[in-house]
C-alpha cells in the first residue's frame, strides 16, 4: 500500500508559485512523481469503493489542486495569446 505523503499538495503548489515561475515553466509544471503515485492510489481505492473518509478528503484536495492548475495554465495560455 501507498502511504500518505507527509507533504501538502497546496504546499507543495505554493512553493513552486513563489519561485515566480516562467509562462512555459507553469505550463510544463506537474505535481512531483510521488504526489502523482498517491493520486493514482487514491483512484484506484475510489474505483474499488475502498476509500476512507480521510482519503477522500486527500483526493478531494488533489482533484482541487489540479482544477486550479488548470485554470493557471488556460488563462497562461489565453494571455500569451493576447486574448486575455
Amino acid at each position: 500500500m501507498i502511504k500518505t505523503p507527509a507533504r501538502d499538495v497546496f504546499a507543495i503548489i505554493t512553493d513552486f508559485l513563489a519561485e515566480n515561475p516562467t509562462d512555459e515553466e507553469l505550463l510544463a509544471y506537474k505535481l512531483p512523481d510521488d504526489l502523482q503515485a498517491r493520486v493514482s492510489h487514491l483512484l484506484y481505492l475510489n474505483r474499488e469503493s475502498e476509500l476512507t473518509c480521510e482519503q477522500r478528503h486527500e483526493l478531494d484536495d488533489y482533484i482541487r489542486a489540479d482544477h486550479m492548475i488548470s485554470r493557471m495554465k488556460t488563462k497562461t495560455k489565453l494571455r500569451q495569446k493576447g486574448l486575455a
